[in-house]
């Protein structure tokens, strides 16, 4: 037969017969529906209403009538469409994955959940943080900030407070007699990470004084009774 326009499209629409007993509500289908409406039902030649005389249960994988069909009917279920099955994003799902070994660039588009539309979206790194302003005060020492821990390879929270311990600064004192050109020290220091002061004035190291081990040497040993302040910095 020949069609003014284009000529129609034809679908084919699967079919399932079931088998009453007069005791069975409960059938499996042969596909997953979406709905009581995507499929049309008959009971001994009579159609049947969706919500009313079946309902779908099981994920739309089982048919449920509200009373049992008698045995002899004649049970036939045709499917109007079927549930499209959209994969889940697991955590094996993307394979084959190599490491950046260059920093990010602002045009590099990384994959985002979008909870308000509900997909998978992606988002360029200028657009990841945005609304920022910057702190201009000192960071307190419970602020919190971001790191990337190379140990456990995963980006973790960190206070301000615990990215450097506080620093501590000791001293000694000593009593000069004229004489005497050394005097002990803690270990572990050298002339590098110690001020040495004679009645207030500091010394210059190596020209003033040396340190070797625990013992500390002055070039000319200070005067009677003078103030002698060894402070130790911080290493």
């Amino acid at each position: 037969m020949a069609y003014i326009g284009r000529s129609p499209q034809y679908g084919a629409y699967e079919k399932q017969s079931l088998t009453a007993d007069s005791s069975t509500t409960t059938f499996t289908l042969n596909y997953t529906v979406g709905s009581s409406s995507s499929i049309f039902v008959s009971v001994a030649g009579v159609p049947q209403e969706p919500e009313v005389a079946y309902n779908i249960a099981n994920g739309g994988n089982q048919i449920v009538f509200t009373a049992a069909p008698t045995t002899g009917d004649t049970i036939f279920v045709i499917f109007l469409g079927v549930a499209l099955d959209v994969a889940t994003l697991g955590s094996n799902a993307v394979t084959g994955l190599t490491d950046l070994t260059t920093g990010l660039q602002g045009a590099d588009e990384l994959l985002i959940y979008d909870n308000s539309a509900g997909a998978n979206k992606k988002v360029n790194l200028d657009n990841l943080i945005v609304g920022q302003t910057e702190l201009a005060t000192t960071a307190a020492d419970d602020d919190v900030l971001l790191i990337y821990d190379t140990s456990a390879t995963e980006i973790k929270k960190i206070q301000k407070s615990n990215i450097a311990t506080t620093l501590t600064y000791t001293k000694g004192t000593f009593t000069g007699d004229g004489s005497t050109t050394t005097i002990t020290i803690n270990s572990g220091r050298t002339v590098d990470d110690v001020l040495v002061f004679v009645n207030g004035i500091c010394l210059v190291p190596t020209d003033d004084y040396t340190i070797s081990g625990t013992t500390l040497t002055f070039a000319t040993a200070p005067a009677s009774s003078a103030e002698i302040t060894v402070r130790y910095l911080p290493v």
